[in-house]
């Protein structure tokens, strides 16, 4: 159960609506009047909970579950017990997410300007936005409407931020242009120098970094994620990417359309993730390389070459996934030959 300390819950909601809300189908006589209060895991979820069962990995788990609902692929809703009413889906987890957000609705924050928030004459703050303690907003900063600015933050000279954006504690943005519903976690800095140097008989020589940061609308940026300002041209986050804590992204990198950065991901610079590709924890992309459209990176992975788009890759340097089991398959029969020598 969700503390409501911390977190607001609306609801209760019927089967019928939250099925509606979901795009899920309560087995035929199910009681769709039945009223339900919270989503749960299938361990903790009771009779007045929804649950869901993505990986048949917790099979056991849901066949003995008091969850009083549960999204659930369509071949395994005739495990559920019979206390349950599956609700049947090709995708149990989006089911989940949207019935969450169902029961935790995101609102506008309550609108106010800290007396200790230091605020430029010049900036132009929108209407309903939030400007918590400490908060510093520089000259020429535009902040659209409804936008939560969180204690400690630093807006620097001539950024601008779309409407309903959310700038989290101690965060830093400068030289860059962002969009509308943008949310920028705890110490996440944009805008920031990149690592550019030219190497010359006397050592290295810092490359002015004079290009900005350009992120698009519904994108998310996990806490102490740096991005940084291109060189000549721009760093460019497109619409509805989502990247996690601790992420690196160098400069004039460009990540594509609702692409998935895990965390500890290090994006080098002017490398390029295509729309809707997926980059597992901690792996890396090397600069000047191009991740295809829809391209799939295990965990751990790194990419040193150009990587087509829709495969899936795994490795160091990454490889198309059926090469890399092969490989590891051929190591271990050379493993045991070497063994009966």
């Amino acid at each position: 159960m969700t503390d409501v300390q911390f977190f607001t819950r609306a609801g209760p909601f019927d089967l019928a609506t939250i099925a509606e809300g979901t795009g899920a189908a309560p087995i035929e006589g199910a009681d769709t009047a039945r009223s339900f209060v919270d989503v749960a895991p299938l361990e903790t979820a009771g009779p007045d909970d929804i649950s869901f069962l993505d990986n048949k990995k917790y099979l056991e788990a849901f066949e003995v579950s008091r969850a009083g609902a549960c999204f659930v692929e369509p071949g395994l809703a005739d495990r559920a017990p019979a206390s349950m009413t599956p609700l049947v889906c090709d995708q149990p987890y989006l089911a989940l997410a949207l019935a969450t957000r169902m029961f935790y609705p995101s609102s506008a924050p309550e609108p106010g300007v800290s007396d200790t928030a230091h605020i430029d004459p010049s900036a132009v703050i929108g209407e309903g936005a939030r400007i918590e303690h400490g908060v510093v907003i520089s000259a020429g900063v535009q902040l659209g409407k409804r936008c939560h600015v969180a204690a400690g933050a630093v807006l620097y000279e001539n950024i601008r931020l779309g409407d309903d954006c959310h700038v989290g504690a101690g965060a830093t943005l400068m030289y860059c242009l962002i969009g509308d519903r943008v949310w920028i976690d705890t110490g996440v800095r944009v805008g920031t120098q990149g690592f550019g140097f030219a190497v010359g008989p006397k050592g290295a020589v810092r490359i002015p970094h004079t290009g900005r940061v350009l992120i698009g609308n519904d994108v998310e940026i996990g806490a102490n994620t740096t991005v940084d300002r291109g060189t000549a041209g721009d760093t460019e986050i497109s619409d509805g990417a989502m990247i996690d804590n601790q992420v690196q992204i160098a400069h004039n990198v460009k990540v594509g359309r609702g692409a998935i950065l895990a965390g500890q991901v290090g994006l080098a610079g002017s490398s390029q993730v295509g729309d809707y590709a997926m980059i597992g924890g901690k792996s890396g992309v090397a600069n000047h390389i191009k991740i295809g459209t829809g391209a799939k990176i295990g965990a751990l992975s790194g990419a040193a070459t150009d990587l087509e788009a829709g495969g899936t890759y795994l490795g160091q340097p990454a490889i198309p996934i059926k090469d890399f089991w092969r490989q590891q398959a051929a190591i271990r029969r050379l493993l045991k030959q070497s063994k009966r020598t």
